[in-house]
């Protein structure tokens, strides 16, 4: 580019941004990051932005390690690529190996992707495939939650439970069914406590497997923490009632922490923090802190065991999975994460960082602060006595007429979203303190005062 001019003219005129409106840039330059430090980004014109979702729950360890780089161009120089089909290379053995170490239980085996949708769709197929090897053909079914995101392949997206995402890639692959998510702030009966809701929710699964047939349903796929509709952290007891349903019916518990492992919730993965054990963990982001793509499926030792001997494959592979440049910069991910103690810092911060946001309830648009570790959302409601939520013309106008671009330019990147309730959703990178999550506080603040005055 010779100049800032032509920049934008071809972010305009050549880049096709995703899940973007691009006529929301035919009168206006699109917003061009082009570094980063610690928790804050910085833009073309030199505007420095707190990083209130870590790129888009990614960055854990923050921008601009050096260290990271470092690692991703030794390896480059000594090995820069080799698949894993049939063979295998050292940083990719040695990953695998940490992960196994990190993951609960009998998680033992780790199948690399490139990123979170490929790591759930390989999850499926490795689910229909274990149970053709033993001679149980006709489980097949996904099921999952209402409002939850599962990612963009055509068979992640058809776990996905939002429907305004699937429907004009439609018809999608059969089989995946629906059922209720964690939102305690919208659920069905107000008398109920969160331990009854817990139960109440869990048992809609059940519900849904007899309904089905147990014997066609092959796995549930739930994450630790619900990121779309706005962090729903699961009542106590929920995933142990799941647990014991799974084990009822023999289907497969799949915990999605695309999002929510490697620290977002104060552990590696969610499943510890909230006790439970999965049957498969899809995981990605966090894993490199999104210096380089990877993800990762990990699978029990009982999920691989058809697999170990005679002629059988599990015939699924990427070819970038588990990059060798891609697995050393996670190695060296994650010893930032021993290092500096980035999971207790999480643990021990995450309080704080929820009495800053919860102060934003003394204003009347603010209905609900949920979430746990670094991982939040903030409902915003029409009438907070009944709980009244925006209609689909009071939300556009909220959400992407004012709030997204208001809180852009006050220095707060963040996400205002509707594909549930309207919502904002804040997961900054790990290593913000409590001046973080006071300037948080203070952005929101002056920007929801505004917008609740506007409705």
């Amino acid at each position: 580019m010779t100049d800032d001019k032509s920049m934008y003219a071809a972010a305009r005129d050549h880049l096709w941004m995703h899940f973007t409106r691009l006529s929301a840039y035919a009168e206006t330059d699109v917003p061009v990051i082009v570094r980063g430090d610690g928790p804050y980004v910085y833009d073309a014109r030199g505007r420095r932005y707190l990083d209130g979702l870590s790129g888009l729950f990614v960055v854990q360890v923050g921008h601009g390690r050096s260290e990271l780089a470092e690692a991703a161009a030794k390896q480059a120089a000594e090995l820069a690529y080799f698949p894993l089909w049939s063979y295998a290379h050292p940083k990719a053995i040695e990953l695998a190996d940490r992960l196994a170490d990190l993951a609960p239980g009998d998680l033992n085996r780790v199948f690399f992707t490139t990123g979170g949708s490929e790591a759930v769709e390989s999850a499926w197929k490795l689910a229909r495939s274990y149970f053709k090897q033993v001679g149980k053909p006709m489980k097949t079914k996904a099921i999952s939650r209402a409002i939850a995101y599962h990612g963009t392949s055509m068979g992640a997206l058809s776990i996905t439970g939002l429907p305004d995402l699937k429907k004009e890639f439609e018809p999608l692959v059969p089989s995946t069914f629906r059922v209720p998510n964690t939102n305690y702030y919208r659920r069905p009966d107000e008398s109920m406590t969160p331990e009854q809701f817990g139960i109440w929710a869990a048992d809609r699964i059940a519900e849904a497997i007899e309904f089905e047939g147990p014997d066609t349903v092959a796995c549930v796929y739930l994450e630790p923490v619900q990121n779309a509709g706005g962090c729903f952290p699961p009542p106590p007891g929920y995933f142990q009632r799941v647990r014991e349903i799974c084990d009822r019916y023999d289907v497969l518990l799949v915990s999605d922490e695309v999002i929510c492992a490697f620290g977002r919730l104060g552990e590696y993965f969610g499943a510890k923090r909230y006790g439970y054990q999965p049957d498969i963990i899809t995981s990605a982001k966090g894993l490199t802190s999104g210096y380089v793509p990877l993800g990762a499926m990990i699978a029990s030792d009982r999920l691989v065991e058809p697999f170990l001997s005679g002629t059988s494959s599990f015939n699924h592979g990427i070819t970038y999975g588990g990059h060798p440049v891609a697995a050393a910069v996670g190695l060296a991910n994650l010893d930032i994460f021993e290092r500096e103690g980035l999971n207790g810092h999480v643990r021990a911060n995450e309080q704080l960082f929820r009495s800053y946001l919860e102060r934003l309830t003394d204003l009347p648009i603010v209905g609900d602060v949920r979430g746990d570790g670094y991982f939040y959302g903030i409902e915003l409601v029409k009438d907070k006595a009944t709980k009244e939520t925006f209609n689909e013309d009071e939300s556009e106008r909220l959400l992407r007429g004012f709030l997204s671009k208001a809180l852009f330019d006050n220095g707060l990147y963040c996400r205002a979203d509707d594909r549930g309730d309207p919502v904002i959703q804040l997961a900054p990178p790990l290593v913000c303190d409590e001046s973080h999550f006071a300037e948080i506080e203070q952005i929101l603040r002056g920007v929801l005062t505004e917008a609740s005055a506007r409705m």
